[in-house]
Parts: structure tokens; sequence; C-alpha cells
């Protein structure tokens, strides 16, 4: 009955603040400063009877209360709206770019979870160590480093002077099967060492803090006094322990892979998610910025609900707390 209370009651805290997402979303868009549709009619020289139109199509000409029931049942079926500046589904121009923003963040963020739990691990069972002192200066200057500065100094350097790497964009509709493979992989280079650069110092110094907390444990000195090898403290006591607070801050990064890399897929033009959500912030185009915004909330909200149904399991404690 407690697993059963506990995994209700996370359910239901993650379908409020979906909704209270889904809320935030629509008000948002409509009390900010600009109209976008205005904008967009001096941009393109419409008629007052081509802007009625645009209004009508975008539904901005009725109440917002029965703007918000609309926003709510399109949403339930999804339909997220339409671009005001191509006029093509936001749906399909996230579609379009989905699967380039996990391949770049979803992969960026293995390897920066990977190496930085290893470097945390090392790092804490040997505190005070040359490698402990050097990973955790390291990790503190990539983690404080702004990510689109790393960014273009990568690629000054690999693309501008050593002319190694292409300068950015994504692999050629031309090329086919291998070519196309080895094509992406040039393209995918700079940007994926740039954010998992960027990540990489989040999991070390979580990992390296963790670990010495547990190191202080009573559980790991009774198990040092009963004669346990220091192999076998650190495999099966030290680093299971240690290693709770680094997974759910991995499940939650996973969570924010919908929500792409502004910075970096804008400094690379990598066209992701997070290039789109760049666009469409540049020339005010809300319907988009709501989608993607809205998928990115959705995915935190199961990727924190996944780390606290696991985690609940992982630490029962938590289920009774």
């Amino acid at each position: 009955m407690g697993s059963r209370r506990y995994l209700l009651s996370k359910c239901l805290q993650a379908v409020v603040t979906l909704w209270f997402v889904l809320t935030f979303n629509f008000f948002l868009f409509r009390v900010l400063p600009g109209d976008p549709v205005g904008l967009l009619a001096r941009s393109e020289h419409f008629t007052p009877e081509d802007v009625a139109r645009l209004q009508h199509d975008q539904g901005l000409d009725l109440p917002m209360l029965e703007q918000y029931g609309v926003y709510l049942k399109n949403v339930a079926t999804g339909d997220l709206g339409e671009s005001l500046r191509t006029g093509i589904p936001v749906r399909e121009l996230i579609g379009s770019r989905i699967w380039k923003t996990v391949l770049l963040v979803g992969l960026g963020t293995i390897l920066a979870s990977w190496f930085g739990v290893l470097i945390g691990i090392r790092g804490g069972w040997r505190r005070g160590s040359r490698f402990d002192t050097t990973s955790q200066y390291s990790s503190l200057v990539l983690y404080a480093m702004p990510e689109g500065w790393l960014g273009m100094l990568l690629l000054l350097v690999f693309s501008g002077w050593l002319h190694w790497f292409p300068a950015g964009g994504y692999a050629s509709v031309d090329e086919t099967g291998v070519a196309y493979l080895v094509d992406l992989l040039d393209h995918l280079f700079l940007p994926l060492l740039t954010l998992t650069l960027g990540y990489i110092g989040g999991y070390a110094i979580v990992m390296r803090s963790s670990m010495i907390e547990t190191i202080n444990e009573d559980f790991v000195h009774t198990a040092r006094a009963k004669g346990v090898p220091e192999r076998l403290v650190r495999r099966k006591h030290v680093v299971p322990n240690a290693f709770l607070p680094s997974f759910t801050l991995i499940i939650l990064s996973f969570g924010f892979v919908l929500g792409g890399a502004i910075v970096i897929e804008t400094v690379y033009s990598w066209p992701g998610l997070g290039l789109l959500t760049y666009n469409a912030i540049n020339t005010l185009d809300y319907p988009v910025i709501q989608g993607v915004f809205l998928i990115a909330s959705a995915a935190v909200i199961v990727a924190n609900l996944l780390a606290d149904i696991t985690y609940g399991y992982l630490d029962p404690r938590i289920k009774q707390a």
C-alpha cells in the first residue's frame, strides 16, 4: 500500500504540474508585449483583411477563456497550431528537427555523464591526490565556462585555423550510405565535443562530493573494520550509495534533451529544436515557441517522475519520508 500510495502521489503531482505548464504556456505568450500578427503584417505588408483572416485562423479574435479552452482541446489532440511565418504545422516542424536534437544532446548527455561519473568516483576516492586536484579544478572551469564561448573557441581552432572540421551545419543531403555517415560524424564532432565538455564538470563535481560524503558514513567504517578489501568497499559499499544523487541528475538531464541546446545549436547552425527556438524567438513566432516549450516541459516532467519513482525503489527511505 505504501508503494502504491507513493506511486499515485507522484503521478498526481506530475499531472498537476503538466496542467500548470499548459496554463502558463498559454497565458505567457498572450501577455507579453508585442503583437506577433501585427509585426508579421507590417513586415509582409498584409491588408487589414489579411490580418483579420490570420487572427481568425490563429483563434486570436476569440475571448481569452475561449481561446484557452480551444488550446487545451488542440493540445489533447496533438494540434500545436501553425507557424506564423511559414504556415507549416508546428508538429511537423518539431518532428523534422527532434531527432537531430536527440542525436546531439542525447549523445552528449550520455558521454558527459559517463566520463563525469568516472572522474568523480576516482577523484572522490583519492581525495587530495594529483588527479583529484587537477580534475576538480578542470571540472569547475568547464562548469563555469559559457557554452557559447567554448563553442566559438573550438570552432575557431578546429575549423578556422586547422580546417579539420566543417564550420557548422548538418550532413549533406547529397551523400548516402557510408559517405553520409562519415559526413554526419564530421559535422557532429565539434558540437558534441562542446556539449560534452560543457556538461561533464557538473557530473564530476556532484559525484565527487557524494563519494566524499559516503566514505565517511558508519557502514563504510564498519566494512573496513571487518577487513573487507578496499576495492570491494569502493565497488559494493561506497559507489552504489554515492551514485544515487548522480543518478537523479542524469535522469533529469535526459528530460532536458528535447529542449535542445539553444546556444550550441545556434553557434554550429545545427538544425535542431534549439535553433528552431532561437529563430522563432527572433521572429516572435509564438506558436512555434509554445510548441517547443510544451514538448520540453513535458519531457522534463516525465523524466522527473521516472527519477522519483526509480529513486524511491532504489532507496526505500524516500517512500517512507
